[in-house]
């Protein structure tokens, strides 16, 4: 039997890329930054850091904050036409202006 080749990151090397000028450690204040309810943001992975990160496939969707869960938000984003969840580490998070 053949085994699957590849993870929950699999094909993901040019999406989850920094740019060479933008490397290096990030602001404690995107670290921990503040979400409200209601606020929209676009889900913006930081590969520095691997928790609470999401699947590659919802990069750069624009997400509804539905509530907190520890560290992380709960946002509520569409795919197609179902409405999912995702539990987001807020680093990996941008606010919409």
């Amino acid at each position: 039997m053949v085994k699957r080749k590849g993870g929950p990151r699999a094909g993901s090397r040019r999406v989850f890329k920094k740019h060479f000028r933008k490397k290096g450690k990030i602001s404690l204040s995107r670290y921990f930054a503040q979400f409200k309810e209601g606020e929209k943001a676009v889900l913006n992975a930081e590969p520095a850091i691997q928790n609470g990160i999401y699947h590659a496939k919802f990069h750069g969707l624009i997400g509804t904050i539905i509530g907190q869960s520890g560290e992380s938000y709960k946002i509520k984003i569409r795919d197609g036409r179902k409405e999912k969840t995702l539990y987001v580490h807020p680093v990996h998070l941008k606010k919409v202006a």
